[in-house]
């Protein structure tokens, strides 16, 4: 058994940086790279692709930009590679990935995790009746495409049959890392424990530099976003793991950008459901050891459901999307006015032409503080963008839409500039349905050299996910929480904690860890579920739960219906909750006036009485 495995990300995304991979390979530091691909609006996008033309449906990027410049480096040093770039048609991300190799007259053994593509299956999960996990619903007579997110346990018996590099479909992104994992270590599927560690390392290290730096807080404090360091995760047989990065690259590694990562994309942090354990995440540590070197240990796991996860993708319609400059005084509202009248006018003319109204319609007037759900009459910005976004069943009717944007130049608001991309052609919508399907329904296999090898996987506990117990706090503080009225001010959330948001479907999580375990108290009254969902009213139409996080001195906020259908099913300028952390973060609390006296630093973010009625 190995004493440590060293696993690197090289990608977090399909478009990441190929510096990255370079970097990880040529840094003589990881025995397993990574490299993820997938997120939900990639499937949709992927599904097109193989529609087109069945030799796509892969994440081409892995080949043209990692393996073809890398490959002859990542053989020499043994460096053993996992990825998701199979995506909807990995048996055609092999074939192109063996063109590569043999031009670089190298053989390397290649392995294919089959099984996730339910696509031929559809009528019979129709038949079997199932329903969208939040709302219900049956699955849509037309589908672009259905994944399950598979587990570890094949990439894992991949390895043992001596593949160099695994290509899967849809797995679930930390079992990229859990796979090598388990097969180093020799973990069973009873070692819940160490299953759920070996989750969290690759929850942590699958978005790449968002955990050494990226996307912080305290962006201010990081250096080198030109050369950002990419993780790395040195694993113990136990679980835990240290992450750090490249030497010579930028970045930060400390307890609090890991601890931003790990909150990220989490429902409840006490039942993170994966399809290999269900992990509780509530009590993990982080521990700086080393300067950019963090120990992470804690997590804790038990049986999974016997559920996989399903994903699939429908077409709804299409959507078009305008945006131009607006200056001058008054420049917030005079976007809204041409929204409105653009929107007016061209309803009018759809109807005339024979078409339905538009499904849906968005005017955002960014720069106004739209995320934040300000009137942007009231705003006083001298230069905004205005964004219009429209839904319609039929192409025909986005193209008089697209065709009466320019003419607002010339008959509405002075100061319109900067028609951005020209006349907006209309884009498919395409829609996300999540539904479960039992484990024992799904072939899964490996397939090396042409040859099929079933592999079996642990099925779960017999209750369902719903007999998970969760971890939820009261949703008001006490009477004790709360800062004294008559000698409290005002200080942004921000001078209080961290913050991180994501998305997964429509649903949007925000994570929020205290700068100092003595202000919990503070932001547990402050921070109610009813507070929350009033400071998101103008975007989460469903209900806000909050969970404790008392490992990391936190709360995670989980907000419903959020995202306006999330991904490319929305028409909003933030379909992923991207900026819900730093909206939150703006928000006033009140805190008890002496805590300036404890926390000096705190002064500089007090708000004059003057400006905080209009805060709050």
């Amino acid at each position: 058994m190995a004493q440590t495995v060293r696993i690197g990300c090289g990608t977090g995304f399909w478009g990441d940086s190929p510096e990255g991979a370079a970097q990880l390979v040529r840094s003589d530091s990881i025995d397993y790279m990574i490299l993820d691909y997938l997120a939900e609006i990639t499937m949709s996008i992927l599904a097109r692709l193989k529609a087109r033309s069945p030799d796509q449906g892969y994440a081409t990027d892995f080949i043209s930009h990692v393996m073809t410049p890398l490959a002859q480096d990542i053989a020499t040093k043994g460096i053993r590679i996992i990825t998701n770039a199979g995506g909807l048609n990995p048996l055609a991300c092999r074939s192109a990935l063996q063109t590569v190799l043999k031009a670089a007259g190298l053989d390397l053994k290649i392995a294919v995790v089959l099984g996730d593509d339910l696509a031929e299956d559809a009528m019979t999960l129709r038949e079997d009746g199932v329903t969208e996990i939040a709302t219900g619903a049956p699955l849509p007579e037309r589908v672009s495409s259905i994944n399950a997110y598979l587990g570890a346990f094949p990439i894992a018996a991949a390895l043992r049959e001596g593949a160099d590099i695994v290509i899967t479909g849809r797995v679930v992104d930390s079992a990229l890392a859990l796979g090598p994992l388990i097969h180093e270590f020799g973990w069973t599927e009873a070692d819940y424990d160490k299953l759920a560690g070996g989750s969290l390392a690759g929850h942590v290290i699958e978005c790449g530099p968002q955990a050494t730096g990226g996307i912080f807080t305290d962006w201010d404090a990081v250096r080198g976003w030109d050369e950002m360091g990419f993780p790395i995760a040195v694993c113990a047989p136990d679980g835990s793991f240290e992450l750090t990065k490249p030497s010579d690259t930028g970045g930060l590694i400390t307890p609090m950008t890991v601890a931003e990562q790990i909150v990220y994309e989490i429902g409840d942090p006490a039942a993170y459901l994966l399809p290999d354990v269900i992990c509780d995440f509530s009590q993990v540590t982080v521990t700086q050891t080393a300067i950019d070197r963090v120990h992470v240990a804690g997590a804790r796991g038990t049986a999974p459901t016997p559920f996989y996860k399903v994903c699939a993708t429908y077409a709804d319609g299409y959507r078009s999307v305008a945006t131009m400059t607006i200056a001058g005084r008054q420049a917030g509202a005079k976007a809204q006015a041409v929204g409105e009248a653009i929107l007016t006018r061209t309803g009018r003319m759809i109807a005339t032409a024979g078409f339905a109204p538009f499904s849906e319609s968005l005017i955002e007037v960014l720069g106004a503080d739209a995320s934040f759900g300000m009137d942007p009459v009231q705003q006083g910005a001298r230069e905004v963008v205005l964004r219009i976004a429209v839904r319609h069943d039929h192409k025909d009717a986005l193209g008089i839409f697209a065709r009466e944007i320019y003419p607002a130049a010339s008959s509405m608001a002075q100061g319109i500039t900067g028609f951005a991309g020209g006349r907006p052609a209309p884009q498919p919508v395409i829609r996300l349905f999540s539904c479960l399907i039992e484990k024992t329904k799904v072939n899964t296999a490996i397939d090396i050299d042409d040859h099929a090898i079933p592999i079996p996987v642990p099925t779960g506990q017999k209750e369902t996910s719903r007999a998970v117990k969760t971890q939820r706090t009261p949703s008001i503080g006490t009477d004790a929480d709360a800062p004294d009225s008559n000698g409290a001010i005002s200080i942004p959330l921000i001078a209080l904690a961290h913050g991180r948001s994501g998305d997964k479907g429509d649903i949007a999580n925000i994570g929020l860890l205290a700068r100092d375990p003595d202000f919990l108290p503070i932001l547990r009254a402050n921070l109610t579920p009813q507070h929350v969902k009033a400071i998101f009213s103008h975007v989460a139409k469903g209900a806000v739960e909050r969970y404790e996080w008392p490992g990391l001195n936190g709360f995670n906020f989980v907000l419903r219906d959020a995202l306006g259908g999330g991904g490319v099913a929305s028409l909003r300028n933030d379909p992923q909750g991207k900026g819900y952390a730093q909206i939150l973060l703006d928000t006033p609390v009140r805190v008890p006036a002496s805590l300036l006296n404890e926390f000096p630093a705190l002064t500089e973010w007090s708000i004059p009485k003057t400006q905080q009625e209009g805060l709050e």
